[in-house]
């Protein structure tokens, strides 16, 4: 059921710095404002197979199986520390430079989109997070997970928006300070190479 508290406690989960939140202040800083609205999509896109999963019991599949859990987070590690390089990279996808060339939104999207989905504990997480806030009625339960995920995500992207419009206001102060740009790219390598490290830790 939608309350105050489901509410409050999706808006905390949602602002809590994480993955996501990292990938669209760095497309703010490195892009601008549409490539950071773009990253925010790509990120709220990426919830919607764990949100599936944790609604159609798949999640608790993924929490069991062991090889399959490990195949996703590897494949997740992989592409952190690939976004790592690329903000490390003269010329990479999320590094901050004067230089940067325009890029379709699909493509920003689509990165937001795969850091999300290649972290299988987010199944695991809304297979947690959603079925105390429900009914318990079980002719309703899966239209309600569907509702409350959906209302997750929506707060996802607002709040995801709200950081990299900030991001980006701060973009051109940024610019003129190459030290200061230096500085940001190592600062984003460090920190995906860090979630993917931790990622590597997690265990089903």
């Amino acid at each position: 059921m939608i309350s105050m508290q489901f509410l409050l406690t999706a808006l905390v989960v949602v602002l809590a710095p994480g993955t996501g939140v990292i990938y669209t202040l760095a497309v703010g800083l490195g892009r601008g404002r549409w490539a950071s609205v773009m990253a925010a999509l790509g990120c709220t896109i990426g919830i919607v197979p764990h949100l599936l999963a944790a609604t159609f019991g798949l999640a608790a599949l993924l929490h069991t199986s062991a090889v399959l859990f490990q195949a996703v987070k590897f494949a997740g590690v992989a592409y952190l520390l690939y976004l790592a390089w690329q903000a490390l990279k003269s010329g990479g996808a999320l590094a901050v430079s004067r230089e940067a060339r325009p890029e379709p939104g699909w493509r920003v999207a689509r990165r937001g989109a795969l850091i999300n989905i290649l972290n299988p504990k987010l199944s695991i997480f809304f297979l947690a997070l959603l079925p105390p806030f429900l009914s318990g009625n079980p002719a309703t339960a899966t239209a309600e997970m569907v509702g409350l995920g959906g209302i997750f995500m929506a707060m996802t992207f607002g709040v995801f928006v709200l950081y990299g419009v900030f991001a980006a206001a701060a973009r051109d102060r940024l610019l003129t300070s190459e030290r200061a740009m230096r500085w940001m790219n190592r600062s984003f390598a460090a920190i995906f190479a860090a979630l993917g490290a931790r990622l590597a830790l997690e265990r089903a």
